[in-house]
């Protein structure tokens, strides 16, 4: 569809927690932008949000048409199905990645954002390419620190 923008977005982590990246691949027309970033330390969902949130933090338009095609149920699924909005109203209490979400939200309030879900490693090409930058930016990148990110913050620590 003219005048819309195209964003394939994965996030990938090597244990989860663990070491971890994002890719992100934005289409407009004959225009194409790749991002990506690792860190040191994070889990697959806060990748998985933070590769949305970057594709749209590259936006130069306020007010974009835009569609995300991701294969993360809980990004696509806590916007598509208004989760993240009760949460919100609710101060993100007991909720993980309040941090990331507000960033999200931030910019998704930037433009007419929807979202599609695709199923990972199913040979859609562009989500492949993601998932390559994903991987590829933690396993080969220089990692930066997920400041957001609190361990401590896991169910499944060690009691």
């Amino acid at each position: 569809m003219p005048n819309e923008i195209t964003i394939y977005t994965d996030g990938a982590s090597g244990g989860n927690p663990g070491p971890g990246g994002f890719g992100a691949v934005l289409i407009y027309g004959k225009h194409r932008l790749e991002k990506s970033a690792g860190f040191r330390l994070t889990t697959n969902n806060r990748m998985e949000l933070l590769a949305v949130i970057e594709g749209l933090e590259a936006l130069k338009n306020p007010g974009s048409k835009v569609v995300v095609y991701t294969d993360s149920k809980y990004v696509a699924d806590s916007v598509e199905k208004g989760w993240v909005f009760q949460w919100e109203s609710k101060g993100y209490k007991k909720k993980k990645n309040p941090d990331l979400w507000i960033r999200f939200l931030r910019i998704y309030r930037k433009h007419n954002v929807r979202f599609i879900w695709i199923k990972g490693h199913a040979n859609n090409i562009e989500n492949e390419i993601c998932d390559r930058l994903a991987v590829d930016a933690y396993s080969k990148g220089q990692l930066l620190e997920d400041s957001g990110y609190n361990p401590e913050d896991e169910d499944n620590k060690l009691l």
